[in-house]
């Protein structure tokens, strides 16, 4: 499909925002077991969610410090494989994390850690840069065209030899 032709499907963009938010927040979650769920004896959504576990203070904290930043930089393999456009990975990490913000407010009230905003804030940076580098590498690929491409030499010589080979017949049956 060429992009400049594609229509506005908001469905579309629903489904990718639905399934990056589905993949960061399983990604988050494999992070945060190998990192913080060697720290503590029991698991929850609390290390997602509530601001009051990201801090700097302790080393548990610091573990979901890294489980997020880590997650950011697979976020922006996501997008680059989910959204494919470097215009359109701003608009989709900011929404992200703007979805993660209510969330947050929800489960555990409004944030007044500056160290969850500093993380989130540069999550928000990191992975918004890195996925448009990497789309923007991608699209300045060479497409390839090789069956566009003249034929060599010794192609056009086989294809001489092919036909002085097979007689020509014409419509009167003459050769």
């Amino acid at each position: 499909m060429f992009y400049g032709t594609a229509v506005w499907d908001p469905w579309l963009i629903v489904a990718q925002i639905v399934c990056f938010q589905c993949l960061y927040y399983l990604t988050l979650g494999i992070f945060t077991a190998i990192l913080v769920g060697t720290r503590v004896s029991r698991m929850s959504l609390v290390y997602f969610f509530d601001y009051a576990t990201v801090t700097a203070s302790t080393v548990t904290g610091w573990c979901v410090i890294a489980s997020f930043i880590l997650t950011s930089l697979a976020g922006a393999g996501y997008l680059l494989y989910l959204i494919e456009r470097s215009k359109k990975c701003l608009d989709f990490s900011a929404t992200f994390y703007i979805i993660h913000l209510l969330i947050c407010i929800i489960y555990g009230g409004w944030p007044s850690s500056i160290t969850w905003w500093v993380v989130n804030v540069t999550g928000l940076a990191v992975m918004a840069l890195l996925s448009e580098y990497l789309c923007i590498r991608r699209e300045l690929h060479e497409i390839p065209i090789s069956r566009f491409r003249s034929r060599s030499v010794s192609e056009e010589k086989a294809n001489e030899d092919l036909n002085e080979q097979i007689p020509l017949y014409r419509l009167d049956n003459t050769v």
